[in-house]
């Protein structure tokens, strides 16, 4: 490993300098970890398909020399990424079929997901957008923006906008002003949110000119997205200080992941860290069905245990709610809403009464830390196809 930048260096809390200087090729990530033959094959082959990036700042939580760490296996490509898995899915919620412009989804009838551009400063493995992340035909113009206010403001029903992207807080200041300022001049938009990972992989984008910026468009929302406890540092908590500060309220998004953060104790850890740093933890995602995320993905009652394993151990605002995000909306991953398992999938109910039955095979139903009720599926029930042949080689359960 060769020597690295790091928080001595001039630039180091230049958001701009850390976007310039992203870890995109073996040469560079050699200078902050020492990768495996494995993560280096996983680099080679990687190519547009599955983009990575990694900021310096978040490079320096890596553990060097350890593969398995939290951080790392975020991040950091891995030829499971090309293995077996049961589909071949890139966009599971079916959002492009949502989208009356582009990039603009209009799934709930009083809110809408304008993803505003296609750049993160991280490229994380399991992504959702993996399938328009850093990829130039999702990027978009200045037209392309303005038809999608048009159609905003052209919708009364919509009350509720959430930028995402890719990261919409890497516009600059500038872009933003634009933006919010035409999204603030229709009556009918009563909320603004951002969905970013910015305070997590690079907390210096968190500027007082930004934080200034949102204050003046208020009422502005913010969700991140903390996976794990080694993500909670001075900086981080330095950036979301400066939100609150602005009367901006965070809450956080953690997604469960296999082997980084799948077990009671550190998700405990983690949202009380999160109400330490006055970030109300929001949603707990199972992670989605896409192609190249098998390793990453659970059995659904190992969230539920976890969930089960929170409640009445920690403050209840440290609770999130576990969901699952489906075409048909989100759903609460309890026993209101999860009827049973049939076999690889697990049948639940959306919040207007669709059926749903997610694929989540399990190799040894024994080794679960609880049992769901075994169900039958109906016909014509909702579901991604699978390919059978690729159940047997699903990963085994992580111990809960």
């Amino acid at each position: 490993m060769e020597s690295r930048p790091g928080p001595e260096h001039p630039d180091w809390t230049d958001w701009r300098w850390q976007m310039q200087n992203r870890i995109h090729g073996a040469e560079a990530l050699r200078e902050w970890i020492d990768p495996t033959d494995e993560e280096l094959a996983a680099i080679d082959r990687a190519g547009d398909t599955f983009r990575w990036n990694i900021t310096p700042y978040y490079a320096r939580l890596m553990a060097p020399t350890d593969p398995s760490c939290p951080v790392r296996r975020q991040v950091v490509p891995s030829m499971k990424e090309f293995g077996s898995d049961i589909v071949d899915e890139v966009d599971p919620l079916d959002e492009t079929g949502h989208e009356p412009v582009k990039n603009l989804i209009h799934n709930y009838e009083d809110r809408v997901a304008f993803c505003i551009t296609a750049e993160c400063a991280i490229y994380c493995r399991y992504c959702l957008r993996k399938r328009m992340v850093g990829d130039a035909e999702y990027f978009m113009r200045t037209d392309e923006h303005q038809a999608a206010i048009d159609y905003i403001a052209a919708h009364d029903e919509i009350r509720d906008v959430l930028l995402t992207g890719g990261d919409p807080l890497t516009f600059n200041e500038a872009n933003l002003e634009w933006l919010l300022g035409r999204l603030r001049a229709i009556d009918h938009v009563e909320l603004i949110r951002f969905g970013s990972r910015m305070p997590v992989k690079l907390p210096y984008r968190i500027t007082e000119e930004l934080c200034d910026l949102l204050a003046e468009h208020h009422p502005i929302w913010v969700n991140t997205h903390f996976n794990h406890p080694k993500e909670l540092t001075d900086d981080a908590a330095a950036a979301i200080d400066r939100l609150k500060s602005a009367g901006v309220p965070v809450g956080n998004q953690t997604v469960l992941l296999r082997g980084i953060n799948d077990d009671p104790q550190t998700m405990k850890t983690l949202n009380e860290g999160l109400a330490r740093m006055r970030v109300r933890p929001y949603y707990l995602y199972q992670a989605q069905i896409i192609g190249g995320t098998a390793h990453f993905r659970t059995p659904i009652e190992v969230g539920m245990h976890i969930m089960r394993r929170l409640r009445g151990r920690t403050s209840g605002f440290a609770i999130p709610t576990y969901v699952l995000d489906t075409p048909h909306g989100k759903v609460p991953l309890n026993r209101s809403y999860v009827k049973g398992r049939a076999g690889d999938h697990v049948l639940m109910e959306s919040y207007d009464g669709t059926l749903w039955a997610e694929p989540n095979p399990v190799p040894d139903r024994d080794d679960l830390p609880l049992r769901l009720p075994s169900v039958e599926l109906p016909e014509t029930v909702n579901t991604i196809p699978v390919d059978p042949s690729a159940v047997s080689s699903t990963p085994p359960v992580a111990e809960a």
